[in-house]
């Protein structure tokens, strides 16, 4: 990877240091997905079967529906080794134990006398999870987000994955709770899931990761007038940045950043150290390891957009990866938790040198769909309160709506919303009569 010195760039090639991987910025990208979600509008599951033809190669005009049936659930789960039933057994118990820890505590207090006032939660009826399959399967991507709704309550949950779905992924799901499971996958799986089509339900939120593809379409349809679905998170191809200072170990740091390029060659990694010495170790070791992996033109791919930033100590890094917003951010110093402290914007952080993100991505208990693109600025990892929407409730007595209603109206009356003076007016003089 190039090595830049932070101090040595202008304003403008700090940011360009900064950029995303120029795969994402792809110009036509919005007009080819908002053309496929237009089809899947209008045409339902015809549409769905020729995407499922063009781009993966799957036909699906033979079989009698696009949702799996039992017995096919059953054969697929019948033919998963006892090893990775035994792991997703283990990543589950983590998984669960974590997001249960999540539960909403209602608030009920009185802010003043005779005004009562509440939070609620309650559980979002119809979720969507996505799931990405293709080259990599996201077996552990049906555990991050089937777990949390069924621990959330969520009534209705449908699971879509590219087609022909790997047998784990529908083991994972049975195991989790999941019977609705569709072949569909991509933009059109999107659409589908916004719209409904004769076979595939709407819902009213979409969970989950996937591709530039995928990103974009859970953008357009959380904006589009003709339905009513949200969705999680940006959440689009993988990256990660690594803080490291001369205690680190090189061949950790670049077997972190492979693992991050292996996922699509819009991936993008990281590194950010006081050392030089360590980068060009790095350097010596991603070269090493990327010869071995059965990935290694996808990762290279990656590379090629991603560099190493020397800074002069952690409190740069720590400002540089804050600018940054990485997805994932791992942090391989002496002190992790002294630089932790300085940590303002991140999807998910690991500490230390035992901490590799792949067992987040797998296993430790957190979520591992987390905001891309500089998004952890503003938005956070997924979470249990994900799955449910919260409200509140007021009840005030004839004794709260006197001590709070001249107030009221003094703001209403000074707003020019006379209807909202009245509202209360009219109440006040009732209890004067």
């Amino acid at each position: 990877m190039d090595i830049l010195t932070w101090a040595a760039l202008s304003t403008d090639e700090q940011k360009a240091a900064l950029q995303r991987s120029p795969l994402i910025g792809d110009s036509g990208l919005e007009q080819r997905v908002r053309a496929i979600i237009d089809a899947v509008a209008s045409r339902g599951d015809a549409a769905l079967k020729e995407f499922n033809q063009k781009f993966d190669d799957f036909n699906s005009a033979n079989i009698d529906s696009l949702r799996l049936s039992e017995s096919e659930i059953s054969a697929a789960s019948a033919r998963v080794s006892p090893e990775l039933k035994a792991a997703i057994a283990q990543a589950m118990a983590n998984i669960d134990v974590f997001h249960s820890a999540q539960q909403f505590r209602p608030i009920d207090i009185e802010t003043q006398a005779g005004v009562r006032c509440e939070l609620r939660s309650e559980p979002i009826e119809k979720v969507g999870l996505y799931i990405p399959g293709g080259s990599a399967p996201l077996i552990s991507t049906v555990l991050m987000l089937a777990l949390p709704a069924k621990i959330a309550g969520c009534e209705k949950r449908v699971l879509v994955s590219p087609p022909p779905i790997n047998d784990a992924i529908v083991y994972a799901a049975n195991a989790c709770g999941i019977t609705e499971i569709y072949q569909v996958g991509g933009a059109q799986a999107i659409g589908a899931l916004a719209f409904g089509t004769e076979t595939i339900p709407s819902v009213d939120k979409i969970f989950g990761p996937g591709n530039r593809y995928v990103t974009e379409a859970k953008r357009l349809v959380s904006q589009d007038g003709r339905c009513t679905v949200s969705i999680d998170m940006p959440a689009g191809p993988s990256e990660v940045l690594v803080i490291a200072d001369s205690d680190a170990n090189a061949q950790f740091i670049a077997a972190d950043l492979l693992s991050q390029a292996e996922h699509g060659p819009d991936s993008q990694v990281i590194l950010v150290t006081d050392s030089e010495p360590l980068a060009q170790a790095v350097n010596q070791a991603l070269e090493s390891q990327l010869a071995a992996l059965p990935r290694q033109e996808i990762a290279a791919i990656a590379l090629n957009s991603s560099r190493t930033i020397l800074v002069k100590d952690m409190l740069e890094a720590a400002q540089v990866s804050n600018r940054y917003g990485p997805e994932h951010l791992i942090i391989q110093t002496r002190f992790p938790r002294d630089v932790l402290k300085h940590i303002r914007a991140a999807g998910s952080v690991f500490l230390g040198a035992y901490t590799p993100e792949s067992v987040g991505d797998y296993a430790s208990g957190t979520n591992h769909v987390l905001p891309t693109y500089g998004y952890s600025r503003a938005v956070s990892s997924l979470s249990l309160a994900d799955f449910s929407r919260r409200f509140t409730v007021q009840e005030l007595s004839a004794k709260g709506l006197l001590g709070l209603g001249q107030a009221v109206m003094t703001l209403a009356s000074n707003e020019l919303l006379d209807a909202h003076k009245n509202a209360v007016a009219i109440r006040l003089a009732s209890l004067k009569d």
